[in-house]
């Protein structure tokens, strides 16, 4: 079925895409479906066979893509964002990845009858945990800062020192007939080392040099990055081989720590092209196993988990964390969630090939043992980590709060509303007067600009996911739409109107996808909304019933109560905008601005239906 190259590719991006969006559905790694999906058209079906449609190109594609992969994820190490727990990372990519390497290495021989070489080997496989697998876990789980920061920070810098180590022992088994086999293993290592440190750092300090001084047009400097990515890559490893994972992580470090390069719209473009290649990669990797190595291994594997999943992962972190500042819950997590992913994959594949042609039979186990690990470790984990988070109580809130950009008397009363409804709310301005008043009144505060560098280290999003731009300043709230759209998504992104945006043409209004999704209603504007704040106007929150709908609530209160929010059972939080469908249902909360008008007329009446 896919003899075609196009066909092939068509069908791997099709398969690639309903995966991911599965995974998005239930809330799972994607690994899972990808690999399932692999299996699937390889090995179950016979009807994709990588290696005849690829030939001698497979392993430069692999290579290049996992380096791209490395690259994208580095981008992200901000090195301010670890220093509170920075020795926990440095031990667990060191003393940690040692202590899982030599649980694994001696479990391995005694529970395969594995030789010591390949046993040390895989065991090197398995100390890369990988970010394509602990990202979207991640996401799932949602740690807290610490642990988040440590997992993110251990899956990205172990990716590159795991690829290192079977390296070296690579080096090892093929020398370990000459008299300096030792020597050879331990001058490979620096070689390695050497060169992938002076290639990425210069690789980065370079195309860092082109892009301060705009050399290179905008629309271009996606090209000019990837380029330089690719051949970083390829000449460290002309230079040390398989000294490019190495080069590629310290050039994706060195420009997300320079102060005057913007790196969002290439971070941006390479996360897009990251989802594209994890994706491909797992389906073609999956597709290249068999049923009968798989079968041949037996129960062993599950032993195997076991022990790296009871003994060597909890060993390694209870020991790197020696004298850091994480309670006791937050090592149980961290010592439960371990996963591993496409680089231990690709390598493994890699290795196992080149030995296999060297004479190393028993080599052929590596690549399904290898899988039978990645996929152990992710299912169990991505059943159990959220659970697993919320018992141990080091899981953040879900993200159903609101950054509420403006503390105005609108900014104020919206918030205290929301509060009286247990919605997480923080309120960020840069005039003094209204964050003291905010504060007067009991809600939190952040004191300055929310897109400033300031803001970037020290706000804290913990538990919010969605913005308010309230400010009267149409400006203020474009530049926090932008900035804050990528984080917690452009559809949780809303703008209060103001009367220049009421006067704006289509021609000259900012973009939907820039400003945020408008409020409430056409004619609320912020002088609006002001102006009917100050004659008394008042917001109220009313529960909906099956005696009390919200047809009734509509004809009770006609257009003198305005919807602003609804709540659900749940404590989500629905905000009515302008031009979508507002249908609250039985049971839910409503949060509305009530005119003075109506106020009076339930004062009269003697109730209010709120």
């Amino acid at each position: 079925m896919f003899d075609s190259g196009i066909i092939a590719f068509a069908f791997i991006g099709l398969i690639s895409f309903a995966s991911q969006w599965l995974a998005w559905r239930v809330k799972l790694p994607a690994i899972l479906f990808l690999l399932a999906s692999g299996l699937l058209i390889g090995p179950v079906t016979q009807q994709f066979n990588p290696d005849a449609l690829f030939g001698d190109l497979l392993f430069p594609l692999i290579s290049l893509a996992v380096a791209i992969i490395l690259f994208e994820g580095s981008l992200t190490l901000d090195l301010k964002e670890i220093r509170s727990q920075k020795g926990v990372v440095q031990r667990l990519i060191t003393t940690g990845a040692g202590i899982t390497w030599a649980v694994v290495a001696v479990a391995t021989h005694y529970l395969f009858g594995l030789s010591w070489e390949l046993s040390i080997l895989f065991g090197a496989l398995t100390v890369v945990t990988g970010p394509t697998v602990i990202v979207p876990m991640l996401r799932t789980v949602r740690p807290n800062a610490d642990v988040g920061n440590i997992l993110r920070w251990e899956g990205i810098l172990i990716d590159p020192l795991g690829a290192l180590l079977v390296v070296v022992v690579y080096e090892f088994i093929v020398a370990q007939g000459q008299a300096q086999g030792a020597v050879s293993g331990m001058l490979a290592f620096v070689e390695i080392i050497a060169s992938g440190t002076v290639l990425g750092l210069t690789a980065g300090w370079i195309l860092g040099f082109i892009l301060k001084r705009r050399w290179v047009p905008e629309y271009l400097e996606n090209m000019a990055t990837l380029t330089m990515v690719f051949l970083s890559f390829s000449v460290a490893n002309m230079l040390a081989h398989e000294s490019g994972l190495l080069a590629v992580t310290l050039m994706g470090m060195w420009l997300a720590n320079q102060k005057d390069i913007r790196i969002g719209e290439i971070l941006n473009f390479k996360e897009h092209l990251t989802v594209l290649l994890i994706s491909g990669l797992f389906i073609i990797l999956a597709a290249r196993l068999t049923l009968d190595d798989l079968i041949a291994l037996g129960w062993m594997p599950f032993a195997l988990l076991a022990i790296m999943q009871f003994v060597a992962r909890p060993l390694s972190v209870w020991v790197s964390a020696i004298g850091s500042t994480l309670s006791w819950q937050e090592k149980s997590l961290l010592s439960w969630i371990a996963p591993r992913g496409i680089v231990a994959a690709a390598v493994s594949a890699l290795f196992a090939i080149k030995l296999e042609q060297s004479g190393e039979t028993e080599a052929a186990i590596l690549v399904p043992l290898t899988f039978s690990v990645i996929f152990g470790t992710v299912v169990l984990q991505s059943a159990t980590s959220r659970m697993m988070a919320r018992w141990l109580g080091v899981a953040e809130p879900p993200p159903n709060g609101f950054l509420i950009v403006g503390a105005n008397n609108i900014a104020r009363t919206i918030a205290l509303e929301l509060k009286k409804n247990k919605v997480d709310v923080l309120l960020t301005d840069s005039n003094w007067d209204n964050i003291r008043a905010a504060r007067m009144d009991g809600l939190r505060t952040f004191y300055g600009n929310p897109v400033s560098e300031y803001a970037e280290q020290r706000l804290d999003l913990v538990g919010l996911g969605k913005l308010l731009g309230l400010s009267p300043e149409r400006s203020i709230n474009t530049v926090a739409g932008m900035r804050f759209g990528n984080e917690f998504g452009q559809h949780n992104i809303f703008a209060l109107r103001t009367s220049v945006d009421a006067r704006l043409s289509e021609m000259h209004i900012d973009g939907e996808e820039h400003r945020g999704q408008y409020l409430f209603s056409e004619d609320l504007t912020y002088s609006k909304f002001s102006s009917m704040l100050a004659q008394g106007a008042e917001l109220h929150s009313t529960r909906l019933s099956s005696e009390f709908t919200w047809n009734d609530f509509q004809q009770q209160n006609g257009k003198d109560a305005i919807p602003l929010f609804a709540i659900t059972p749940e404590g989500k939080v629905i905000t009515s905008k302008i031009g979508s469908n507002f249908e609250p249902r039985n049971d839910w909360k409503v949060i509305s601005l009530f005119t003075p008008a109506l106020i009076a007329a339930n004062d009269q009446g003697g109730s209010r239906a709120s």
